[in-house]
């Protein structure tokens, strides 16, 4: 794996520190872990963004759940009831 150096405050490594050692993690996996969270997290935001956008415009948001309504036909597919 290829690595590069990314300049953070004192004060980010000492967190970055504490944070490996109290989870008994290198550096490398808290960060790497934090990095991953946070990009997880923006991408819902974004997506809890669009979804509001979406419902605001009300034809656009008819649309949407009329396709979703032509979806749920498809959920017991090939499935016997119980």
């Amino acid at each position: 794996m290829s690595t590069v150096t990314v300049r953070i405050s004192s004060e980010t490594h000492s967190a970055l520190k504490e944070l490996a050692a109290s989870g008994k993690q290198s550096l490398r996996s808290v960060l790497t872990d934090a990095v991953e969270r946070y990009r997880r997290e923006r991408f819902l935001a974004q997506c809890n963004a669009d979804y509001a956008r979406l419902r605001r415009d009300k034809e656009a948001w008819a649309e949407e759940l009329a396709e979703r309504a032509s979806w749920e036909v498809t959920l017991l597919d090939g499935l016997e009831e119980e």
